[in-house]
């Protein structure tokens, strides 16, 4: 290189002149000094340079040209572009009104919220109008993602503001927020500085601009810390879309490009997205490049073998300037969570939360035993690489084990930077999280950290979810989760040795809290997943083929599960054995739904073939055993065996109490059970009595929002009514149903059934119309809740007839019996006891109605039919009998009526016993007919003796015993009417 003399430079403004001598340059070159120059003039903001070139040094001279400063109004940074189709917010309404609640002006303003909502263009929004408005002198735009980015940004501004030397960027910042301060006698300058995307608080330490009248600031950030607000600023939180701004948007974008959608697949595709801006541009933009439609996108985005960042635009082609993909935006963010203490735990932590529910995780969940051990195993060992931290790990891993605590605080490092909200006052849904945050953590899972995550979170639900699932939001919530869990983790929650336990207990959760018809579905769903992942054979498609058909049963068809556990049974014999015990199992609940859809004589009867083969496998002092003796006697009972029954359980009840003790639960069964048997054997205030004391004991073992708690008040009203209380029964089922409706819900069986009992004492305490009102409106909850061929429907119906007729419309009671009897036996088949004594209603009814002589006939064919179905000595079958005499009587035969009411004294008394309620009532229609076939006397004088036992048995008070005394008192003064007649 050869160097000539030269002259003077001259540097135009931002230029750098350079005048001087060069000489031949060898390599290396040392030090050159310039000298013997001319001189140079630099022109404003530019450098002049002058000197002499040597061959082994360098000296340089630089002066700096005069700067004039920017004349106002002037904007340092460049504004992001306005978003195409962007969407007017209620947060910028919220921005422009920055008034606090005292009135005051609010100068300051953070923007927060996850990433992809929209802070930057709302900023950028609110920044751009208030130039355009002329409301503002100074813009400042800075891009604050690191502090040196915010010094860089106020030096540029005090460069273009202040003419500053650039040389020391951060005394240059300093001498720009100086400017910032309000001073007295000097122009206002009316200025706004956006601070966008601040990453870290710490950063903003020293820098944020004075406080002035003139002034304000808006900052955007992620973050959420009490750092970022204090000193008079505001936190303005940024959500997503609302429904209807999505659609727009989506809308909007599409049209942009000639493109239309039907709007219910742009809705839903807005749903699948999570209402995200960032993501609806960025799909937006994948569809029209990819010429796709918003049904084919959502198929892609529902497959699971799809990732989120296949589905979106490469970098280079992003809408709107946009720099990073959804599937990147929160990347920056769980890495920085995961420095902040405690360190290692926040991606671990957020890999939890992403095989949950994004709309409410419960906090026991994230802090639970199995959730600790997870995180425990990803802890990161921050200090140690190699093949030390490996070592390390392996001696440092029981030691490390993370704690509940450390958990928490976790929680609220994730919450501050927006990539959770933790809400810690609402333990049942502490934890939301975004649905497409989640999708991006599980994307970027090798399949094993999937698999292995998948459990660990099932063995999280599983361990904090209730047996007995008393607080129904929380229930409501645990299934939430599980439910996305079993859509996310399906394939790791199979394995050679079954099914994992939370799928089970979902589908149990659904029934247990009176969905049975999820339940049915949710089973149905589970079987056939099991069938093709485990095979048709194996114990565990067994077991969910078991539940199946349980709650195809509560959902009302008792036919149907009966002949599903018959078909299972077959099965179980062949894979396991006879004796196997699921085997035995599945004969119990054979044996039970069978008689469950009328056959009791027939589950009885399979009870009793049961018996010993359990107390063979099992042992007679097992509590499986015991419960097949409880059925037994269960159904003994209601194949018409009632005293039977209550024998059978006091003597089973004594064992129970021996084996089990006091306060077990299936020994609290038993004695449900005897109450319930001895006041259908005719002691009801004694059932009432023993309700009564099981009450106290629920209420103290178990406590008085307990499912069972509840169910066992549902019987002590029951037989407080039947005692005699009619008007007690239906307060203490008006105060249940308050209960149930607080813990199980309005639309729980529990609770419709509560709302029927109610009904029908409130009838039997006189209201017949006040109770025929309260069931109409009860039949069309239950017929939106559980369908119209639901057991319980059909009661509601029967009962809303009934009092309708005692409501004085015997017409409509008929007729409401014809078509009732129609659907029972549809449903039901004719010969279940429901649809006889439905047949017996329809033919009671028609007799009231004014066809005595129908009602007599329609009663002798029912009794050929209960003869022949139930048994001579069935107690249906004598009242059948009973009915049968009382409308013969009323047709005008009161001496076959007596005579056939005799007859049927004899069985009654053998059967049901001589205080038998029925025996009673039995005495009693004769006592009349007597008196109407002419023995007045007769008559009189069997009413005495019937008003002693029935003040023995059911109380000087009750209902019945005052009928008694009343007609007692008639026949008394028809005898003496009689006596006083002459004679011929």
């Amino acid at each position: 290189m050869t160097a000539t003399e030269t002259g003077d430079a001259t540097a135009r403004d931002g230029a750098t002149a350079v005048s001087g001598s060069t000489g031949p340059l060898r390599e290396p070159v040392g030090p050159v000094h310039v000298s013997h120059t001319g001189a140079a003039t630099a022109s404003a903001g530019g450098l002049a340079n002058t000197g002499h070139l040597a061959i082994d040094s360098f000296t340089l001279v630089q002066q700096a040209a005069p700067r004039t400063p920017a004349a106002w109004p002037h904007q340092v940074g460049v504004l992001p572009p306005r978003a195409l189709s962007f969407q007017h917010r209620a947060e910028a309404d919220q921005l422009r009104a920055a008034v606090d609640s005292g009135g005051t002006a609010v100068l300051g303003q953070v923007l927060t919220g996850t990433g992809g909502v929209g802070k930057t263009q709302l900023a950028a929004d609110y920044a751009r109008t208030a130039w355009d408005n002329g409301a503002i002198d100074v813009l400042v735009w800075i891009s604050a993602s690191s502090r040196s980015a915010i010094t860089a940004g106020y030096a540029q501004a005090a460069v273009e503001f202040l003419a500053v030397d650039p040389g020391d960027p951060e005394q240059a910042a300093r001498t720009f927020l100086a400017w910032l301060e309000p001073k007295a006698g000097q122009k206002p300058c009316r200025w706004l500085v956006v601070l966008d995307d601040v990453a870290d608080p710490a950063d903003m330490r020293g820098w944020w601009p004075p406080a002035s009248p003139h002034g304000r600031v808006l900052v955007t950030s992620r973050r959420r810390e009490a750092a970022l607000t204090g000193a008079g600023r505001r936190l303005v939180t940024v959500g997503l879309f609302r429904p209807t701004e999505a659609a727009a948007y989506f809308t909007a974008v599409l049209a942009a490009h000639a493109r239309h959608e039907p709007i219910d697949q742009i809705d839903g595709l807005a749903a699948d997205l999570g209402y995200l801006p960032l993501a609806l541009a960025q799909a937006a933009a994948y569809i029209i490049d990819a010429t796709l439609t918003c049904a084919s996108y959502r198929d892609l985005l529902a497959a699971r073998i799809e990732r989120l960042g296949d589905l979106l635009p490469e970098p280079g082609a992003l809408p709107d300037d946009q720099t990073d993909t959804v599937a990147a935006t929160w990347a920056l963010s769980v890495e920085r969570a995961g420095h902040l203490s405690p360190a290692g735990l926040a991606r671990p932590m957020l890999r939890l939360a992403a095989m949950l529910s994004p709309n409410g995780i419960p906090s026991a969940v994230l802090g639970s035993e199995p959730a600790l051990a997870y995180l425990t195993a990803c802890r990161t060992l921050r200090a140690e690489t190699g093949r030390r931290r490996r070592r390390l790990w392996g001696r440092r891993q029981g030691r490390a084990r993370v704690t509940a605590t450390e958990a928490a605080a976790v929680l609220r490092v994730l919450h501050r930077l927006s990539l959770i909200d933790h809400t810690p006052a609402d333990p049942h849904q502490a934890v939301h999280v975004h649905q497409l945050v989640q999708r991006v953590v599980r994307d970027s899972l090798t399949p094993h950290q999937y698999n292995r995550l998948a459990r660990a979170t099932a063995d999280a639900l599983t361990a904090v979810w209730p047996e007995i699932e008393r607080d129904t939001t929380l229930a409501q919530v645990l299934r939430a989760n599980a439910t996305a869990l079993a859509h996310y983790g399906e394939d790791a929650l199979y394995h050679k040795n079954g099914v994992h336990p939370v799928l089970h207990r979902l589908g149990r959760s659904f029934g247990n809290t009176g969905q049975v018809a999820a339940a049915v579905g949710y089973f149905e769903r589970l079987a056939d997943t099991a069938d093709h992942r485990l095979g048709p054979r194996h114990r565990m498609t067994l077991g969910i083929r078991s539940d199946l058909a349980h709650w195809r049963g509560e959902a009302g068809d008792a036919a149907g599960a009966a002949t599903a556990y018959a078909a299972l049974l077959a099965d179980r014999e062949r894979v396991l054995g006879s004796r196997h015990p699921d085997t035995l199992a599945t004969r119990n609940n054979l044996a039970a739904w069978r008689g469950a859809a009328g056959d009791a004589a027939g589950a009885a009867t399979a009870y009793a073939e049961l018996l010993p083969d359990w107390e063979r496998v099992r042992g007679p002092s097992h509590p499986t055993t015991l419960t097949v003796r409880h059925n037994l006697a269960s159904w003994r009972g209601e194949a018409g065996d009632a005293a039977g029954a209550a024998t059978a359980y006091a003597a089973l009840l004594e064992q129970t109490l021996r084996i089990l003790g006091p306060a077990h639960p299936t020994t609290l069964i038993m004695r449900n059970s005897l109450a319930r048997w001895r006041g259908e054997a005719g002691d009801a205030v004694g059932s009432a009595a023993a309700y009564a004391d099981l009450v106290t004991d629920f209420e103290r073992l178990l406590g008085p929002d307990h499912p069972a708690t509840l169910a066992i008040r549902n019987n002590l009203a029951l037989w407080q009514g039947k005692a005699g209380n009619a008007a007690g029964a239906a307060t203490a089922l008006a105060e249940l149903l308050a209960d149930q409706e607080r813990v199980l819900g309005p639309d729980h069986p529990d609770t419709l059934t509560t709302h029927n009992n109610l009904a029908a004492w409130r009838g039997t305490a006189g209201d017949a119309a006040g109770a025929a009102t309260a069931l109409a409106e009860l039949l069309e909850q239950t017929l939106r809740v559980l369908g119209p061929d639901h057991p319980t429907t059909l009661t509601t119906r029967h009962n809303l007839t009934l009092w309708r007729g005692e409501a004085g419309d015997a017409a409509y009671a008929a007729a409401g019996y014809a078509e009732l009897l129609a659907d029972q036996e549809r449903v039901l088949g004719p010969h279940h006891p429901d649809t006889l004594t439905t047949h017996n209603n329809l033919a009671l009814w028609r007799g009231r109605a004014g066809d005595a002589l129908g009602a007599a006939t329609t009663f002798a064919r029912l009794l050929a039919d209960f003869e022949r179905i139930l048994g001579p000595d069935h107690p249906t079958t004598l009242t059948t009998r009973h009915n049968l005499a009382s409308w013969r009587g009323e047709t005008g035969d009161a001496a076959g009526a007596a005579t056939a009411l005799a007859d049927l004294l004899v069985d009654r008394e053998r059967v049901l016993g001589s205080l038998h309620p029925d025996t009673l009532a039995t005495r009693n229609n004769l006592a009349t007919c007597r008196g109407k076939a002419g023995d007045a006397a007769g008559a009189a004088a069997a009413f005495a003796g019937l008003l002693a036992d029935f003040k023995r048995v059911l109380g000087p008070d009750h209902p019945t015993t005052l009928t008694v005394e009343g007609s007692l008192a008639r026949w008394r003064r028809e005898a003496v009417d009689t006596a006083d007649q002459p004679t011929d």
